[in-house]
């Protein structure tokens, strides 16, 4: 049975909304737990289909993982295999995190080349030279990745690209390499920072995270720790952009602004206010995050250009919530995508809404129009499906939203919370 959303559009958001742990943090942080002989616990973990993907992996492997409440336990006492099939690796991409762990812990790995959401390509081949550099010997065979090695030893790497998937799993092999390894063109992003340092927190030697020079000192055994994730910057993006396209006032709660500043930038150009507020909690200090609070606007948004690039440039994975709220921008508006430059899946399905967008190689060109009109939509993968989500709640009439099994993937309880924000959403069995 597949699930879909039946939205009444047109009517503003209200309330306020609690943000998640970050899933995307969250993937990298299981996949650390390999590296140390015990149990690790991580704290504020979301409710996903993807968490319970990698769950599955790590079990595989021989871990036994519990997840109760927003919390993951995972007992790596047991671990024994190496080989993470092809039957889990093919439905989600971060699978492929595994791969640097278990090579530092064991000396091997079988990995199967990932899957996932079909953005263009986005090859692997920047992990496995990084990993050969680092003294692993790599085949393939049969869709699998083979490595093997007598004992890493850490070198210096250059990344052609700033790959956030590369860059933490060159981190977390080089736990285990004799020496210092250094990459450069290293991914900044938070959740390679949060990686960084809960790595640390199990005994590793990691600096520089968070800026393009990152250095790792091997340091072997590293202990299992507790840890909180860090909150989802792309959730609590989306939601803020889904209350600007209704015209509504919400309350984000529980984020971290600091991961949010382009973002926070191009909706004050627009025209929305936003306020910052700080949140403590007794017992808790401000390790769940601040809040930010966008002020209800009854004119139109101003259209506004963007470009997505790697941290702290705008996140590509807000394209396409953003395309939903310039198609209904004053003025015209120009995003370019230079991450995934084929991902603009979601441009036919707005133009059912009446959106007028025209597609040039990675750009898409955007004549804001004064309203959209409900209609059937169809979501192509997670980002997408939330930008068609965030313009079915600001268009008029209702529109039905297919396969939302994508959104599950990456937006935890989404209809429930935008509906306890006042959304006219609801979900039904295919």
């Amino acid at each position: 049975m597949m699930d879909r959303f039946l939205i009444d559009g047109g009517w503003p958001l209200h309330g306020d909304v609690a943000i998640s742990g970050s899933k995307n943090a969250t993937l990298p942080l299981m996949a650390a737990a390999l590296l140390a002989d015990g149990v690790t616990t991580v704290e504020g973990t979301p409710d996903l289909q993807d968490i319970t993907t990698m769950a599955m992996v790590l079990k595989v492997l021989g871990a036994d993982v519990f997840a109760d409440a927003g919390r993951l336990r995972i007992d790596t006492t047991h671990l024994s295999n190496v080989e993470a099939p092809y039957e889990l690796v093919r439905k989600m991409r971060a699978s492929f995190y595994v791969l640097g762990p278990l090579v530092a812990r064991f000396g091997r790995a079988r990995v199967s080349l990932p899957g996932g959401c079909a953005l263009g390509p986005r090859p692997v081949d920047l992990h496995l030279r990084a990993l050969q550099k680092l003294g692993c010997r790599i085949e393939l065979d049969g869709g699998y990745v083979v490595a093997g090695t007598d004992g890493l030893v850490g070198a210096k790497i250059m990344l052609d690209l700033a790959s956030v998937g590369a860059t933490g799993n060159i981190m977390m092999a080089a736990t285990a390499a004799k020496g210092t390894t250094v990459i450069d063109n290293a991914a900044c992003e938070p959740e390679i920072v949060d990686l960084a340092d809960m790595l640390n927190a199990m005994g590793a030697g990691v600096s520089g995270a968070g800026t393009r020079r990152i250095e790792i000192e091997g340091r072997r055994p590293l202990s299992p720790v507790n840890w909180r994730v860090i909150p989802d910057r792309i959730e609590a993006g989306t939601y803020l952009i889904a209350a600007a396209g209704t015209g509504g006032g919400v309350n984000i709660r529980d984020c971290r602004p600091d991961h949010l500043t382009l973002l926070l930038d191009k909706l004050t150009d627009s025209g929305f206010e936003i306020e910052q507020s700080p949140i403590t909690r007794e017992g808790e200090g401000k390790e769940n995050g601040d809040a930010l609070t966008i002020t209800p606007r009854s004119e139109r948004p101003r259209a506004v250009d963007i470009t997505t690039a790697v941290y702290p440039g705008f996140p590509t994975d807000l394209q396409a919530p953003w395309t939903s709220l310039m198609a209904l921008a004053e003025g015209d508006a120009v995003i370019t995508d230079t991450i995934y430059p084929e991902r603009f899946n979601h441009i036919p399905e707005l133009q059912r809404l009446g959106a007028q967008i025209r597609k040039d190689l990675n750009s898409i060109h955007i004549r804001g129009v004064e309203r959209l009109k409900g209609a059937p939509l169809m979501c192509s993968d997670i980002r997408a499906g939330a930008g068609l989500v965030a313009a079915a709640l600001a268009a008029e009439g209702e529109s039905t939203v297919l396969r939302v099994y994508h959104l599950d993937r990456g937006y935890e309880a989404l209809d429930g919370k935008f509906a306890k924000l006042g959304g006219r959403i609801r979900r039904v069995r295919e």
